[in-house]
């Protein structure tokens, strides 16, 4: 890639960036966004939504920037948690790891990277027609003592990573703590979650597990609860939850004083319709407590946190598969549909769900191929002839070989974070956090394999089967191929990063859909629920750019600045998010 079509891709995005943030903070002002931009505010009451139109609601301001910047790193563990914490703390990690390597890449290893001749000498009269591969490590002369700045420079990164992953990792333990001791004692820390019960004839299951955590966990067993089927009984539920929440809008509505009538017709409404549920859910209660409701499994809650450490960490039985133990989930994180299942029904979804892991990532070499294709002009002369005479126009090309690709690549990426989200709902978890983690680690391994070495390695399928099947020659075809894409992967931070980030702050996709659902609903602020970070998608994509930032920081230091400009954007957006 030229460093022109590097230039053109920087401008494209850069374009971007400003249509998303000006885009923004419009929308974020107008009244019947505010599900979308600031719902939390909304939920809290501190946004209205029937405010008069007046001319700034249409100019474009950067006030949110300073009130996402200002706000203390308490203020985000109090109104968001400290998942949130941890998460931004990922971000500054970060950008202090490549604000250092971006010091000694971009002042020390870029000008040896230049000042070579094994390519070809750099021409600083005619900059933007120089290949980028001019600024990487295979432009420093085969054998040169310069390799030793290189060598150098990678050992001294590293040691500062290890100083700041130690340090990150202490003070992220005493956060944990010191949120674990402020909080009051919760009932799932005192519990645990008992399944695959094995039940003797002419026993119930309540009473097999009282005898066994009596008779084994004398002194710290307390109680139990065993777990029904109440499907009919939670739909109930939720219904009336709706319902209440609903009258409970209705009677503090302050604008509907002028259709006192129509208020008071809906009240007793809302009111009728929360007593026949009420009348239903208690048959529905009677009709659950019946033994051939219950399943083979159990809550049991014990005196003290550490007596429910020692029954989790303890094999039960001498078979397996009997009487496992997990740790209680929270009661709003509670995943029902696995809670029935047995041992070999939950070993058979997971076998199920790495097969189809496999089968995805094979599936998705097809697209990584044919971006690789799009990054070289003569292969897609080779493929589409009559596009030669298009593709000699010096912007067509530049957007072709330097944007194009990593838009598509962008694209396809949007739907794997759904697919393995679903992929880890079905493999057996109790938890939704559970499926979360699950979710992470595939997206994170699945990013790793197609984006990084399906890019590296941009051959046939058989080609990268064989390179993975002869592992000795694996460390040489990196030290070959890895530099080799060194313009690709710079072109993918700005694409993909820039482009990806601040589509996060625009929320193209919730935009869309309340767009086309409000005809059909009507708006209640009680109604709908603050939506959260999808960390499963988030997380593994800040971890990318991390592991292209450390493996490229002196092979082509290039890519920092870009890298850096990134962070900076997701420490930003994500703390206004």
């Amino acid at each position: 890639m030229l460093v022109s079509a590097l230039l053109t891709s920087v401008g494209i995005n850069s374009g971007l960036c400003v249509l998303f943030f000006t885009l923004y903070s419009i929308l974020r002002k107008q009244p019947s966004n505010y599900e979308v931009y600031v719902p939390r505010l909304l939920a809290k009451g501190s946004s209205n939504r029937r405010r008069r139109f007046n001319l700034e609601m249409l100019i474009p301001s950067a006030g949110w920037v300073s009130r996402a910047w200002k706000h203390s790193e308490e203020d985000l563990l109090e109104s968001s948690g400290l998942d949130a914490v941890v998460f931004m703390r990922v971000i500054t990690f970060s950008l202090k790891v490549f604000l250092f390597a971006g010091i000694i890449g971009i002042f020390v290893i870029l000008p040896v990277n230049a000042g070579g001749t094994e390519i070809y000498e750099i021409d600083f009269a005619d900059l933007p027609n120089n290949s980028l591969d001019v600024f990487t490590i295979s432009n420093v002369n085969r054998g040169s003592h310069r390799l030793w700045v290189h060598f150098g420079a990678v050992y001294l990164v590293t040691i500062f990573v290890c100083y700041l992953l130690y340090s990150e990792y202490k003070y992220i333990c005493v956060k944990r703590m010191d949120y674990f001791y402020s909080s009051k004692p919760q009932p799932h820390q005192f519990t645990v979650l008992v399944r695959s019960i094995p039940v003797s004839a002419g026993s119930t299951i309540g009473d097999t597990v009282e005898n066994f955590f009596k008779e084994f966990h004398p002194t710290t067993y307390l109680s139990h609860t065993v777990i029904h089927q109440t499907s009919n009984l939670c739909r109930l539920m939720d219904y009336a939850k709706k319902l209440y929440g609903r009258l409970i809008h209705l009677q503090s509505d302050s604008n509907q004083e002028k259709n006192q009538q129509r208020k008071v017709d809906l009240v007793d409404h809302y009111g009728k319709r929360l007593e026949n549920i009420e009348e239903n859910s208690r048959l529905e209660r009677s009709e659950v407590s019946m033994a051939r409701h219950e399943l083979q499994a159990a809550f049991v809650s014990f005196k003290s946190r550490y007596g429910a450490a020692i029954a989790f960490h303890m094999q039960q039985s001498t078979n397996p598969t009997d009487w496992l133990l997990e740790q209680a989930p929270e009661p709003n994180d509670v995943y029902w549909p696995f809670f029935s299942a047995s041992f070999m029904r939950r070993w058979i979804s997971k076998i199920v769900v790495v097969v189809a892991c496999i089968l995805l990532t094979i599936l998705f070499l097809i697209p990584v191929l044919v971006v690789q294709g799009l990054t070289n002009l003569n292969q897609l002369e080779i493929w589409f002839p009559f596009l030669k005479s298009i593709l000699t126009i010096k912007f067509v090309s530049q957007v072709v070989t330097g944007y194009l690709p990593n838009l598509i690549l962008l694209v396809f990426l949007k739907i794997v974070p759904p697919v393995m989200e679903f992929l880890s709902s079905i493999q057996g978890y109790i938890s939704h956090s559970d499926i979360q983690k699950s979710a992470c680690n595939k997206v994170l391994w699945f990013m790793i394999w197609n984006i990084f070495f399906a890019t590296v390695f941009s051959g046939s399928v058989l080609y990268q089967l064989n390179i993975v099947l002869d592992p000795k020659n694996i460390p040489s075809r990196l030290g070959v191929a890895v530099p080799a894409q060194a313009s690709f992967f710079i072109a993918y931070v700005v694409t993909s990063g820039w482009t990806g980030i601040s589509s996060e702050l625009f929320q193209i996709f919730p935009l869309i859909c309340s767009l086309i659902s409000k005809p059909f609903t009507k708006s209640k602020d009680d109604d709908f629920e603050v939506p959260a970070i999808h960390y499963h998608s988030e997380l593994p994509r800040i971890l990318l750019f991390g592991l292209l930032g450390i493996t490229y920081f002196f092979l082509a230091p290039l890519i920092l600045p870009f890298l850096l400009i990134y962070l900076c954007l997701a420490y930003i957006i994500y703390r206004n998010q």
